[in-house]
């Protein structure tokens, strides 16, 4: 599994390609961070970092796909997913090598983004436990996407197709509670129930809020190992058909 990890870390790092992401998800936040200082002119300011990540969310959301189109198309693409799936390594470390890499750069980034709690903490004040509760909530929102985004790049060899498909299913999951709460399916309060409980952004929306609550954690836990269970079974079904 290392040997996995340490082969996309690389591409990541050894290229600009995590620079990149990285930079685009700063400049959200800065740009996020200064509309929360609203007018400088006061001589105080208030502001929250759970909110700035919770406003974040619908921007960081298509920098997710781009982070994981590649991850198994691009080993289609160039014939090299063979050579994977004869190695001595099994899927399952191929998947969960191929998992923490991409958890390791939103990782990266996330570390990049703690300048801007370190310099309102020298500047002025901040509360830690919404900070902390605001950071795990959206590493765990990230890396349940991450998920859903590397299963979606196993489905097909073109990363562009991968970064759409992805995209789409990522606004699905994003937006649900909102259709939840639509008039036609307000009608049905079991089909309702079913929907909501589908919903990741009301259980950020805690965390946003300085709270920890074991459901939600239980949750994104359980999404992300879902989604990696697929994950296997569909490289597992690849492997078979190829015989």
């Amino acid at each position: 599994m290392f040997s996995i990890y340490k082969k996309d870390l690389q591409s990541f790092f050894f290229t600009p390609f995590a620079y990149i992401v990285t930079a685009l998800f700063l400049f959200m936040f800065t740009f996020m961070f200064n509309s929360s200082l609203g007018d400088l002119n006061q001589p105080t300011h208030y502001f929250s970092f759970a909110n700035i990540f919770y406003n974040v969310i619908i921007m960081f959301i298509f920098l997710i796909p781009i982070l994981t189109m590649r991850t198994f198309a691009d080993e289609r693409k160039f014939g090299t997913e063979v050579l994977l799936m004869t190695s001595p390594i099994n899927v399952v470390q191929i998947i969960l090598g191929k998992y923490l890499a991409n958890i390791t750069v939103f990782l990266f980034m996330l570390v990049c983004s703690l300048f801007f709690p370190i310099y309102a903490s020298i500047k002025g004040e901040v509360v830690m436990s919404q900070l902390i509760c605001a950071y795990l909530g959206f590493f765990l929102w990230g890396s349940m996407y991450i998920a859903i985004g590397q299963l979606v790049s196993s489905f097909t060899e073109n990363s562009i197709i991968a970064a759409i498909l992805g995209e789409i299913v990522m606004f699905v999951f994003l937006f649900i509670d909102d259709f939840s709460m639509t008039k036609f399916i307000a009608q049905y309060p079991g089909l309702q129930s079913a929907i909501y409980a589908f919903a990741a952004q009301p259980r950020f929306a805690y965390f946003s809020q300085g709270f920890i609550r074991l459901s939600d954690i239980v949750f994104f836990l359980s999404a992300i190992i879902v989604c990696l269970v697929w994950n296997y079974i569909s490289i597992e079904k690849r492997r078979w058909n190829r015989g």
